[in-house]
């Protein structure tokens, strides 16, 4: 039941990928269209700090290295196609960063801040109020997240990009949306409405589609995980 449970969060939170991933025009770096790159950083980051970046439906997360350069998990199916580390480090376009999460590949890179933060605010240290540990020194955070750089292993729900910005700042891997969408993920199965919605359904597919393993199984089954995880 529990890799039923795990699988459903894992396809829920691709969802809220996709649907952020429509809304948005392909990646492309500064240098691609034609603009010059910036010719300094901001002078408020310092080295090890966590940068936060406020998408639609969710966070992304980098630690900033010093010289203009941010380490940020990233999904990515190129790694895993060729060694080509020129085409690897091109801006993940949205094609390939939704087959990175449906492969469950990654990759740990360095990019300017302009290309990681791509036209939005960025929050500095803002984790800092919500993490009950205290922040590694900047330099051990900045080492840290040095060493991780390259091809890595993704799943939505237990090793995303706050798993490795909170590994690198507090010496601890966490996520905060995996925990909130945890949550309201279990007050959803603890509603008992929510056994009758879905055994109403099924009796419906199975009146249109007609009584077959396909229909039948998914009517029983379904019901039957929500009553028992409820």
């Amino acid at each position: 039941m529990l890799d039923t449970l795990t699988f459903l969060l894992q396809k829920l939170f691709l969802l809220a990928h996709i649907k952020l991933s429509s809304l948005l025009p392909p990646l492309t770096r500064r240098s691609e269209r034609g603009e010059s790159p910036p010719s300094g950083c901001p002078p408020r980051f310092q080295r090890g700090d966590l940068l936060e970046v406020p998408r639609t439906l969710f966070t992304h997360f980098g630690i900033y290295l010093g010289e203009d350069r941010v380490a940020h998990l990233i999904p990515d199916v190129l790694p895993a196609l060729t060694s080509d580390s020129r085409q690897i480090q091109r801006m993940v376009t949205n094609t390939r960063l939704l087959l990175g999460v449906l492969s469950k590949r990654a990759s740990i890179r360095t990019d300017s801040v302009e290309d990681f933060a791509y036209g939005a605010g960025i929050l500095l240290n803002h984790m800092d109020r919500t993490v009950l540990r205290s922040p590694l020194s900047g330099e051990e955070v900045a080492q840290r997240a040095e060493r991780l750089v390259g091809s890595v292993s993704y799943s939505l729900l237990w090793n995303n990009c706050e798993h490795y910005v909170t590994y690198c700042r507090y010496g601890s891997a966490e996520s905060l949306q995996t925990d909130q969408f945890c949550e309201w993920l279990k007050s959803l199965i603890r509603d008992q409405r929510n056994v009758l919605f879905t055994a109403l359904f099924g009796v419906l597919s199975m009146a249109c589609l007609g009584i077959s393993s396909s229909t039948a199984l998914p009517t029983l089954l379904v019901p039957f995980t929500l009553w028992m995880a409820s």
